[in-house]
């Protein structure tokens, strides 16, 4: 294999059967329940970095089922979404993620830099339930309900909140140890079919953990709830602040 071949072809690892193909990534009837709360504003402003501002004590709790992706395949993910402004732009951080799937555990991280790993999170309709949990091992860490499709959402309102910018702390190691990359990503979700929305009752129950620290944002109050399904892309990202620069 001559050096050429190895710039031609490299893009992942491992080299000869990278862990997820060449994008973009499309999602198909991807499921969302996202329930908002009111949390600590002290703790906010010491987990979110500059220089990102955080304007309000509010956390977006996300569960998501994906059972249709191009190269990622069919997997459930859970974590944090914290509301931020990056020069007067009103959008996300996404502070931690768990999901059980390792392709877009390695491309999530390696491409974007999503705070992402491994757990069992869960997302499905019981009765009249919407329920959504995450176990670490075999400990509960959270566990959120909502009232299964009781009002419809406004449609606009929703697809206008996917549409905002987020915004990733990417940090990739040197062979030394040392940060190599250590950025923040901006990336936006593209080509989205909004399908449906609802709203309804929601509650949320955060356990403490030492390596699932979702708790350390405790919820003092619950403030909406939303479910969607959606088509969409998750459009690849950009520079937007260099912290080795």
């Amino acid at each position: 294999m001559t050096e050429d071949e190895i710039r031609r072809d490299a893009f992942a690892m491992p080299f000869s059967s990278p862990a997820y193909p060449v994008g973009p990534y499309r999602f198909v009837n991807r499921e969302f329940m996202i329930i908002t709360y009111r949390t600590d504003m002290e703790k906010l402003r010491k987990i979110v970095p500059a220089p990102l501002e955080v304007t309000e004590p509010l956390v977006k709790y996300e569960f998501i089922r994906m059972p249709d992706s191009t190269g990622f395949g069919d997997y459930t993910e859970t974590g944090q979404v914290i509301p931020v402004t990056y020069k007067g732009r009103h959008g996300g951080y996404t502070h931690c993620m768990f999901l059980n799937d390792h392709p877009p555990i390695a491309g999530g991280r390696e491409l974007w830099g999503f705070p992402k790993k491994l757990a069992s999170p869960t997302l499905k309709a019981e009765i009249d339930t919407l329920v959504g949990t995450l176990d670490y091992g075999p400990v509960r860490v959270a566990t959120a309900t909502m009232g299964y499709k009781h009002r419809p959402a406004d449609h606009d309102a929703v697809l206008a909140s996917l549409g905002t910018p987020n915004w990733l702390l990417k940090i990739i190691p040197h062979v030394d140890g040392t940060a190599r990359i250590c950025e923040l990503v901006e990336y936006y979700l593209q080509d989205v079919t909004l399908k449906g929305a609802w709203t309804g009752p929601a509650a949320l129950s955060l356990m403490p953990h030492a390596l699932a620290p979702v708790a350390e944002l405790p919820v003092l109050e619950i403030i909406s709830a939303t479910h969607l399904v959606a088509d969409l892309t998750l459009g690849l990202g950009t520079v937007a602040h260099d912290y080795l620069a």
